[in-house]
């Protein structure tokens, strides 16, 4: 009896911890920012036109079909994806600072692909930057 019961409890402890890591993973986890681009500062003022714009177009064109239209992840490929696409309404993601947006976005990482060489002008991934914060 005491060993049944004890399986059982080892069993669900198990099943509980392989319910958790499935979560992390599908959660992404935490991102490590490196301390330069911590430190960046935008080149893009507040306000700037070229936030609607460019910044709006360029969402538009690379971010939306997983991050949908009004930044919510819920883009028509986000299903698909075993990351957990964030909200960039959420206050952890508002908090974040400029540099932290901008190293995701375009050295990104897993399934968040490398823009680096497809977004070149550093004033375009400013706006870019500028406008996924304005979401």
């Amino acid at each position: 009896m005491k060993n049944s019961k004890l399986a059982a409890l080892l069993f669900t402890a198990i099943l509980f911890i392989a319910a958790n890591v499935a979560m992390a993973q599908k959660a992404g986890g935490p991102w490590t920012i490196p301390a330069k681009y911590k430190s960046m500062k935008s080149t893009v003022k507040a306000g700037d036109p070229s936030i609607a714009t460019v910044g709006k177009d360029l969402y538009l064109k690379n971010c939306k079909s997983c991050h949908g239209a009004k930044g919510l992840g819920d883009g028509t490929k986000s299903a698909s994806l075993k990351t957990l696409i964030p909200s960039f309404a959420d206050a952890k993601f508002k908090g974040q600072g400029l540099g932290d947006v901008y190293f995701q976005s375009f050295v990104g990482r897993d399934e968040m692909p490398n823009f680096e060489k497809k977004v070149t002008d550093e004033a375009d991934r400013w706006a870019l930057v500028a406008y996924i914060k304005s979401l």
